[in-house]
């Protein structure tokens, strides 16, 4: 197993009938790296987070992520990463503390480990006292942490964050890329998508697809130089811009 790269992606293909969702894209993502994939509605970078995950099998193209044979291995890839969506997906008429013994349990945590981290947990969220509440009582932002943190419950290789900060406050978006430095510090590769292009200058590289194919890809500060550019957005709308298919 190599063991410098979380994510090795070769000639990846996903076709559905006569159509090309993602059209032979090649990366890799070094272990610990904040990696930004981004690309407007319709470029196809849904259909390839959904290979990366073990939830969708590739056309052509071979590839590992953490380690595991996207083409034969998506089982043991869902139980060595960790996702959350823009979409607040635990449940909501169970409590907090429910929620993430939950979640605990499906990962295969002892009850004692269980225990220990949501107690953790909940102290370095600073919802101590919001244990025993509704999931669904819970302000957007906290519900954002926590659900950030219950993908971490099981230690995962490599946590995949798809816009998780989507409709939360500047302050509340700033924290949690403060959580998302921290994960990555401990050697967590995160990947990431958004359509906050000034969180894309947080991460560590940044990819863009466009059509199926990833167009641009390097360190926010070589695109800006690359394409001229003072800010990622305007990165962003550049390469964006030569789209033909429609979203």
């Amino acid at each position: 197993m190599n063991t410098e790269y979380a994510i090795r992606i070769r000639n990846l293909v996903k076709r559905f009938g006569d159509f090309t969702a993602v059209d032979n894209i090649s990366f890799d993502v070094r272990r610990g790296e904040i990696f930004g994939f981004l690309g407007a509605n319709g470029a196809g970078k849904t259909t390839a987070m959904r290979i990366l995950c073990g939830l969708s099998r590739p056309t052509s193209g071979s590839g590992t992520v953490a380690g595991f044979d996207i083409c034969r291995e998506q089982e043991k890839i869902k139980r060595n990463i960790g996702y959350m969506s823009q979409k607040f997906s635990l449940y909501p008429d169970l409590t907090v503390r429910e929620n993430i013994r939950l979640f605990g349990g499906i990962y295969g945590l002892k009850d004692r480990t269980i225990r220990e981290k949501t107690e953790k947990m909940l102290g370095m969220l600073g919802i101590r006292d919001a244990g025993d509440r509704f999931a669904t009582d819970l302000p957007l932002g906290w519900k954002q942490k926590l659900s950030f943190c219950i993908a971490l419950i099981h230690s995962p290789q490599i946590i995949f964050l798809d816009e998780p900060t989507g409709g939360v406050d500047p302050e509340t978006r700033r924290r949690f890329w403060e959580s998302i430095y921290d994960t990555a510090g401990n050697g967590t590769t995160v990947f990431v998508t958004t359509h906050y292009m000034d969180e894309a200058e947080y991460c560590d590289r940044v990819s863009i697809m466009v059509d199926g194919r990833i167009d641009a890809m390097d360190s926010p500060a070589g695109l800006k130089k690359r394409f001229s550019a003072g800010n990622m957005d305007e990165v962003f709308r550049t390469v964006a811009g030569r789209a033909v298919r429609e979203e």
